[in-house]
């Protein structure tokens, strides 16, 4: 388990090296590596105290606001650009 887990995260690291053309495909990335690392937690059930408990649940709660607050930038973003496209942005301009 603890290596499909692991090949999990990594499908999306490389996913989200590799296409970063768009905001939504880099968010879709960021989100699968943050629910493979709450299946992570939550199938790891030795040396688990009743704080360790929480931490599952602590860090999809931050999932979650991650999630929401990457749309809202991306709506912002094509707002204001035209499109989630990532290359026509310049971050050195305001």
């Amino acid at each position: 388990m603890p290596t499909l887990l692991m090949a999990a995260f990594s499908t999306a690291l490389v996913g989200l090296s590799l296409h970063r053309a768009h905001l939504l495909s880099a968010l879709l990335c960021l989100e699968g590596m943050m629910l493979t690392m709450f299946m992570g937690l939550s199938l790891w059930p030795s040396q688990l105290t009743a704080t360790a408990l929480m931490n599952p649940l602590i860090m999809l709660t931050m999932s979650a606001c991650e999630a929401g607050l990457g749309l809202s930038l991306m709506i912002a973003t094509a707002r204001h650009h035209g499109s989630d496209n990532l290359n026509t942005l310049n971050l050195l301009q305001c």
